[in-house]
């Protein structure tokens, strides 16, 4: 029998409109094993005093972070690709499809997330005027104009580089911005699959213990 994986978060984090709760990333991780039906198991670390033992398997003091047999992981983009090699529900195993799932994983971290969360941060204090607006916007022009041409990013099939993109493009205020078409109707598919509801309410009921073990 293989041993289930471990999947680090916090033991609670603040409720929030919206989030954090139902966006915390350990929740990529959920999903992607969801998705391909490996056993994992969900522990925790303090949100409040982050003890030596956080930093020493996570040196940000960030979740999630990942334990296979001996092999910790950590930063979410790493774990789903450990993860991915291991079913080709995640990622082809020919090496055309694994090239385009991993181009379009990196995609996801490199050229869409790392604009919209600086450009999401900035806004909780210049809503009128980011200077990153017009940067953000472009790059989801691009990627409309890839999405609306193709179900899918990479390989033809559904892909940890979709389930990455979705989860970028969920935030709220992400989807809410410029009028993009074939990104909301892309996101609510990827969203709309059972896996995704499952690590979706998997991270909600966690926090929501925390809730009750922090009274």
């Amino acid at each position: 029998m293989t041993e289930a994986l471990t999947i680090w978060t916090f033991d609670w984090v603040p409720e929030g409109t919206p989030g954090p709760r139902g966006y915390v990333r350990d929740l990529r991780l959920r999903w992607a094993c969801e998705e391909a039906g490996l056993d994992y198991k969900v522990r925790s670390v303090p949100f409040k005093n982050r003890g030596a033992e956080h930093f020493a398997r996570q040196p940000f003091g960030q979740v999630p972070f990942l334990e296979d047999r001996g092999i910790t992981v950590f930063e979410s983009g790493a774990c789903l690709l450990h993860l991915a090699r291991k079913s080709e529900k995640l990622m082809p195993h020919d090496p055309e499809g694994e090239a385009e799932t991993l181009e379009w994983t990196i995609a996801a971290l490199n050229s869409i997330e790392m604009v919209t969360v600086p450009w999401w941060f900035i806004g909780l204090s210049n809503n009128t005027n980011n200077p990153l607006e017009s940067w953000m916007l472009q790059r989801l022009k691009h990627l409309e104009a890839v999405l609306a041409q193709r179900e899918w990013l990479a390989a033809g099939q559904f892909t940890v580089a979709d389930l990455l993109m979705a989860d970028v493009l969920r935030i709220p205020k992400v989807r809410a911005a410029g009028d993009f078409p074939a990104i909301r109707s892309y996101v609510d598919r990827v969203c709309a699959r059972p896996a995704f509801k499952r690590a979706y309410d998997g991270q909600m009921a966690h926090f929501a213990k925390g809730d009750k073990l922090s009274r």
